[in-house]
């Protein structure tokens, strides 16, 4: 039997909103973060107008977000926020999946545009097997604010999905991909599993 790969956007899937932004807030503290918005708002107006792309604009926003930020204080701040804001943003067919999966011993890979800096410490909490996302440069354990990968959107996340399994699987060994999302931007990764699910329904193309 060919191995089953259940890979789950996390924002809206897992979670009933987005996540970003409240950990940001979290993290920051409001007046921080609203100097913060306020830095970034030439770039948040562009993107809103559609004259700048989503990876522009997500990647000024965690510059001056994150910049100087070191990897011990981004850690505590990940697990406050997973054990104090998370347990309430659970979506519940997403969660369905997920443990179902985990019963049944398949692999579960989280595939997303958030920030690494705090969805490997919720991976870890759910038991996830696996973490493909936006990850951010590291200088001497301190957050630079710069991107190391593209933002994990759209076709990114085929991209990255696509690489995993080629550095995970024989090519002759191929698993079986169960794949959840919520939003357009999940729409290339739907198409490249066998069976999809957007939102709590079946997805077909």
């Amino acid at each position: 039997m060919p191995e089953v790969i259940a890979a789950f956007d996390f924002d809206g899937t897992l979670t009933r909103r987005d996540t970003l932004l409240p950990f940001l807030i979290r993290s920051l503290g409001w007046p921080k973060f609203l100097r913060a918005l306020l830095v970034s708002s030439p770039w948040l107006a562009a993107y809103a107008l559609r004259l700048m792309s989503n990876h522009r604009a997500k990647a000024r926003l965690l510059k001056v977000c994150l910049a100087g930020l070191s990897q011990r204080d981004a850690q505590a701040q990940a697990q406050a926020f997973v054990a104090d804001y998370l347990p309430a943003q659970w979506q519940p067919w997403g969660m369905t999946q997920l443990v179902e999966h985990q019963r049944l011993g398949h692999r579960c890979v989280i595939v997303s545009a958030s920030p690494g800096v705090y969805l490997h410490a919720v991976a870890a909490s759910l038991g996830v097997d696996t973490v493909l996302c936006t990850e951010m440069v590291l200088d001497d354990d301190i957050y630079t604010g710069a991107m190391a990968t593209p933002n994990c959107h759209g076709a990114q996340k085929v991209a990255r999905l696509q690489a995993w399994l080629h550095d995970t699987f024989p090519t002759d060994k191929r698993p079986i991909i169960y794949a959840y999302g919520d939003t357009p931007g999940d729409f290339p990764m739907l198409r490249l599993a066998e069976r999809a699910w957007y939102r709590d329904k079946p997805w077909f193309d």
